[in-house]
């Protein structure tokens, strides 16, 4: 086994999970990063407004988004990148909830994605005084890097997990999450309904 995985971030429009804007991804064989990608998405319809505070966190506007692929446009490029690895995110309730949301609204089947949260694994891995993103970089030997850019975060993540994974001796992420009392888990999508 190797250490195999796709990082995973999005940013939000708004308070709504199914509101994403942005998505980056960061692709890690063995260990290392072999590539990333990012890009702007117009969120689903009915949670596309975008908030002040969003705004405020990401930089993102409506006017950005305009010209981007909508959701369900974009979700093959999404899927055709992270292949068939387990998704890793930090606070990864957060994107998953995003995953499944947005493909809630849009009507989208959910792809099944296992996942790993580096939040949880930094926890059990640094004692920090506080475990946000950079910090957690930080002591990973990553960054800076500006926060709160979706493949920049990715990226970040990718660095955490690679970092905690080295830290252990674990060769690969199921092997990192069973040492640290944590499990790989699976997202549980709902299924769609058929009209009759």
């Amino acid at each position: 086994m190797a250490l195999d995985f796709t990082a995973i971030d999005f940013e939000t429009a708004n308070a709504s999970s199914a509101s994403a804007c942005a998505v980056g991804l960061v692709r890690v064989r063995d260990g290392r990063v072999v590539a990333r990608a990012g890009w702007l998405i117009q969120p689903p319809a009915g949670h596309d407004r975008f908030f002040e505070l969003n705004i405020g966190i990401h930089g993102i506007r409506p006017e950005d988004v305009r010209d981007a692929k909508t959701w369900a446009d974009q979700l093959d490029d999404l899927a055709a990148f992270a292949g068939a690895d387990i998704l890793v995110a930090h606070n990864a309730g957060f994107d998953m909830a995003v995953l499944k949301r947005a493909c809630e609204a849009t009507g989208q089947a959910c792809p099944p994605y296992r996942y790993a949260c580096s939040l949880q694994v930094s926890r059990r891995t640094y004692e920090l005084p506080s475990y946000r993103l950079p910090s957690v970089a930080t002591a990973a030997g990553f960054g800076p890097f500006p926060h709160h850019e979706a493949t920049a975060d990715a990226l970040a993540c990718a660095h955490i997990m690679i970092d905690a994974a080295r830290r252990a001796g674990a060769a690969d992420l199921d092997a990192l999450t069973t040492q640290l009392g944590l499990r790989v888990s699976h997202i549980e999508a709902a299924p769609l309904e058929r009209v009759a």
